[in-house]
């Protein structure tokens, strides 16, 4: 053989449908018979979803997923090698794995090493630990197989795949969740193992939303020289197909020495490296010939602002598809959080599907008011109009006699935001409609949110997004569409809650651009107070910044899911407990 053809099956699997996930991986191994692939793999736990979580406890959920795969199998002939992620156990345990389809049955299974236990994975808590490394004999070329994590680390399976088992393809099955700057951050780690073990790397990842999740595809294959020769769409499935040139790997290991020195690093007749166990298996593998000619295609990553808003858009659409709604409710409040939510429930949804509701109260300006119906006109979607003065009056005098003497403050304001609440629950509950809520991360950070209020619903489409990074979303909007979506007043317009008169964000806030230097010092990247200080960020505002993040932990854990986009997210990424004396904010430095 001089070239091994390889095909990308990335697909959207839904956590739990077995059933639906194997449609999906036999419709791609019908295509990589089309256009007579060598091998075709398919992304982690494609067959169960990923992450299915404690589904793993529940042994006949295992053993449906056992089924499909045996299933699966008889759909592949002496042509081709699938390679299929899934759930295999033994006697003792379950294991994160990689099913080797092949003339009709289970050839073999390759169980993942490295098992992730940090940031939103907790693979520990489910799987027992593989420990052998898998090359594959396809007559005389071979290929090594690992599972996500297994290729993150310079040594590991991969390493063995390529020295001990003399792979001239690595090929690595994942379900890599999204966050911003990843794709940069994946591409130059593959480039470099591929380098390193002068092999070609093929990398399949999962794509779509689950709950929290979003992953971003961008399969891809690399050259032994760690040069992109082909890579998938981002946020969308597809199907993509490479040549590897096995002449050329032979050719390039020949010429370089690195190789032999470090074989000869590992002794001679080694047997393992870092711990595993190397497993060879030939399989009686007959190659469809003639192959047809494909052109090789490399799709171009989108620019950064782009890529977090169709991530978001793919994490909202499939929130809402893979439980079974098709509509979205949000209230519009001239400003520029729900006009951007709005606009991304319009490209995941259509128009049709979203509904914008606007509720002004005493202390509404009327440009607000102008400025959500005019967004509302221009997607094209329904939009309602619910005064809330009326029901806003009606709760002041129940509550007359209690609050007699006691000045107007916080507990009027946050009662308008909860009225408005109810009232987008209750159109929700008439009419099916889940509801977006519309607060960005600065907000959630600091607590600037009214608890059963604003953050009432079912989706937090921008939950883990900075304020700053919500106006350039927004302009790109109106960049994308070429007019003006979201108006031009929004974006010029001093933010403000309007729940009294003259509010502005700011007299409670830091102006945005400070605040979301400091929390992504202070959030995303754990500094302590002090550290922060000494960037150049005057004390008290540090101090007060830190004061409000802490103390607004249990407002966030009632916070609805919502796409993650960052490293560090709240919740699965980030986890402090409510009930903490640790307290860095009053922490004197040593200045």
């Amino acid at each position: 053989m001089r070239t091994l053809r390889v095909a990308l099956a990335q697909i959207n699997a839904t956590v739990g449908d077995i059933e639906g996930n194997a449609k999906k991986i036999a419709e791609g191994i019908e295509r990589a018979k089309e256009v007579r692939a060598d091998v075709v793999a398919f992304p982690e736990l494609a067959v169960t979803g990923y992450p299915p979580e404690d589904l793993l406890f529940k042994p006949h959920f295992i053993a449906l997923n056992k089924e499909a795969v045996n299933e699966l199998a008889k759909l592949v002939p002496k042509s081709l090698v699938a390679v299929v992620g899934f759930v295999d156990e033994d006697s003792d345990d379950i294991f994160n794995a990689a099913a080797v389809l092949h003339d009709g049955k289970i050839a073999t299974v390759y169980r993942k090493h490295y098992l992730p236990n940090y940031g939103v994975f907790d693979e520990f808590r489910y799987f027992c630990q593989g420990s052998e490394a898998l090359v594959l004999a396809l007559n005389d070329a071979r290929v090594g197989i690992t599972i996500c994590e297994d290729i993150w680390y310079p040594g590991g399976p991969a390493r063995a795949e390529a020295l001990l088992g003399d792979a001239h393809l690595l090929l690595n099955i994942s379900s890599s969740p999204y966050h911003m700057g990843k794709l940069v951050w994946r591409e130059r780690m593959l480039g470099v193992r591929a380098n390193d073990n002068l092999a070609a790397v093929a990398y399949v990842n999962l794509v779509g939303g689950q709950d929290e999740l979003v992953f971003d595809g961008a399969s891809l294959v690399v050259n032994e020289q760690g040069e992109i020769i082909a890579r998938a769409k981002q946020f969308a499935e597809d199907f993509l197909v490479a040549d590897i040139d096995l002449v050329s790997i032979a050719r390039t290991r020949l010429h370089d020495p690195r190789r032999r020195q470090d074989k000869r690093g590992l002794g001679i007749g080694a047997q393992g490296l870092d711990g595993l166990r190397i497993k060879v298996v030939a399989l009686p593998f007959e190659p469809a010939e003639p192959k047809p000619a494909i052109e090789p295609r490399i799709e171009t990553p989108l620019p950064k602002i782009a890529e977090v808003y169709w991530a978001l858009v793919l994490g909202t659409r499939d929130y809402l598809h893979k439980n079974g709604m098709k509509d979205a409710i949000i209230g519009l409040s001239g400003g520029i959080d729900s006009s951007l939510t709005c606009c991304i429930a319009v490209d995941a949804l259509g128009h049709e599907h979203v509904t914008g509701v606007a509720m002004p109260g005493p202390y509404s300006s009327q440009h607000s008011l102008e400025d959500a119906e005019a967004l509302a006109r221009n997607l094209g979607i329904r939009f309602l109009v619910i005064p809330i003065t009326g029901v806003f009056e009606a709760f002041l005098k129940t509550l007359s006699d209690v609050f007699r003497g006691l000045p107007h403050d916080v507990t009027e304001e946050n009662l308008q935001a909860r009225i408005r609440g109810t009232i987008l629950m209750a159109l929700s509950n008439k009419f099916g409609w889940l509801v977006l809520t519309t607060g960005n991360k600065s907000e959630g950070s600091t607590g600037y949110c009214t608890l059963y209020g604003d953050t009432a619903g079912g989706f937090a489409v921008l939950k883990d997004v900075y304020k700053t990074l919500v106006y350039e979303l927004a302009a790109y909007v109106n960049e994308k569409a070429g007019r003006e979506i979201i108006p031009r007043r929004v974006f010029e317009k001093p933010p403000s809650a309007e729940l009294r008169p003259g509010q502005v964000d700011q007299e409670k806030l830091p102006p945005y651009p400070l605040l979301d230097a400091i929390l992504q010092a202070y959030v995303e990247e754990d500094r302590s107070v002090a550290d922060i200080m000494a960037m150049g960020y005057d004390e008290a505002t540090v101090r007060k910044v830190a004061w409000m993040v802490d103390s607004s932990e249990y407002k966030r854990r009632q916070f609805p899911p919502g796409p993650k986009i960052t490293r560090r997210a709240f919740g699965r990424d980030r986890r402090l407990p409510i009930t903490n004396r640790f307290r860095e904010w009053k922490v004197e430095t040593n200045e």
